[in-house]
């Protein structure tokens, strides 16, 4: 009697869940499709919502009945939960997933707009404007989780940026000082979130927590007893100016938006296109990328594990102090307690949501932007949704993706883990 080979043996291979990725995005997308559909449809006046190139009701881009663009946009996001659900199109499963989300917003606004009209230049410079703290926050994140450590000072170093760039360009009068002294600020704070995690190996989510009390302490400390009493000799940085781009300045929407800007917005969309090449196609990026999954085996090959470590986290120290430097030199020209009001731990939930990359943590950025310059605006109509459930909507879509309907998100392997060379 003759045995089976192992080479004769039928390959067994493992049915595919029904509950896959797809269908629960597809479902998810049909179910609020439809519900766009029927409530925002039947909610919005038949009236007209208008999108505007100017600040006023006056020259319109688009314009579209509210009702019917409500249905109309509703359905196409069931429609492409359906394409999802039916497990069509696999390969655009993500393009797909985007352009739902899109036809479900576009639905909203419809039945928010009707009567009224959103400019489109203000809104998009504002969901910049807004969101520019929140991506270089969450730049520094990606460049010290990458390399494996954990960033939760965020919030610590967006404050002793602010201050550092209120009270240093006071005193120069100047706001290139006080852009510099703003860097400053934030390397102090990721030095010493280096030194302990990276040399000391103390737990680095703990690490983080306490530098965003410290930096808390202590710039509220100095600021009632320096800046309080005497503001136009400490507290009285001057602005960051615009500068404006002839000739792309005049294109439509973009153009005002990202050509005539301050300096903060040019560095913060040259950051994210640096930081994706060099993480990608660059030697530095390559051996951050070893050090944030296996460190043990970079070590192997010569790689300095904790070097690159402390280097990284002192760059994002730089880049989240630039973004403390927007509070007090862009927002508002002058510094006070807790004024970044936890932009720190958003920026790191942008960093979660876009799943630990510099284009991923940009359009995240952007997204809670655009959900807080959105809630100004509908409070602005007096729209009946309240303007703290739109304040509420990033942080939710937040937790829906952490918790892995939209995809599990994977952090580098050896993210938050010391390193004790052997």
């Amino acid at each position: 009697m003759s045995t089976a080979t192992v080479e004769n043996l039928p390959e067994v291979v493992a049915p595919e869940p029904f509950w896959t990725r797809q269908r629960r995005l597809g479902l998810a997308l049909i179910l609020i499709g439809g519900l766009a559909a029927v409530l925002f449809g039947s909610l919005a006046p038949g009236e007209d919502a208008r999108f505007t190139l100017s600040e006023d009701s006056e020259g319109a881009a688009l314009s579209i009945d509210g009702q019917f663009g409500a249905i109309l946009f509703g359905l196409l996001a069931a429609a492409a939960g359906g394409v999802l659900f039916a497990g069509l199109a696999k390969r655009w499963s993500n393009a797909l997933l985007s352009a739902g989300i899109l036809a479900f917003v576009l639905s909203f606004l419809c039945w928010q707009v009707a009567g009224e009209f959103m400019p489109l230049v203000d809104t998009t410079d504002g969901t910049l404007q807004l969101a520019l703290p929140l991506i270089l926050g969450a730049l520094a994140g990606v460049l010290g989780e990458r390399s494996g450590v954990v960033n939760v000072a965020i919030e610590g170093q967006f404050l002793m940026g602010a201050f550092g760039g209120a009270l240093i360009g006071t005193m120069a009068g100047s706001v290139w000082a006080g852009l510099i002294s703003a860097a400053i600020g934030g390397v102090i704070i990721a030095a010493i979130l280096a030194v302990l995690s990276i040399r000391y190996l103390v737990d680095q989510t703990v690490v983080g927590m306490v530098l965003n009390l410290f930096a808390l302490g202590i710039t509220g400390f100095l600021y009632e007893r320096l800046m309080q009493p005497d503001a136009q000799t400490y507290n009285q940085p001057p602005q960051m100016p615009e500068w404006r781009i002839p000739g792309l300045a005049d294109i439509p929407v973009i153009g005002p938006v990202l050509f005539e800007a301050n300096l903060l917005v040019w560095i913060a969309l040259a950051l994210v296109v640096l930081i994706h090449f060099g993480l990608s196609r660059t030697r530095w990026g390559l051996r951050t990328r070893a050090v944030g999954e296996h460190p043990t085996a970079a070590d192997t090959v010569g790689i300095r594990v904790r070097g690159l470590r402390y280097l990284n986290v002192l760059l994002g120290g730089v880049v989240a102090g630039i973004g403390g430097a927007y509070f007090t030199l862009v927002a508002t020209g002058s510094f006070t307690k807790n004024m970044t009001a936890g932009a720190g731990f958003i920026a790191l939930a942008a960093l979660i949501f876009g799943r630990f990359t510099p284009v991923g943590a940009f359009g995240a950025a952007l997204f809670f932007g655009f959900a807080q310059k959105l809630a100004t605006y509908l409070g602005a109509i007096e729209s009946p949704v309240p303007s703290q459930f739109l304040n509420m909507l990033p942080y939710l879509a937040t937790l829906i993706a952490v918790a892995g309907l939209v995809g599990r998100v994977r952090a580098p392997a050896a993210d938050g883990l010391p390193y004790v060379k052997g």
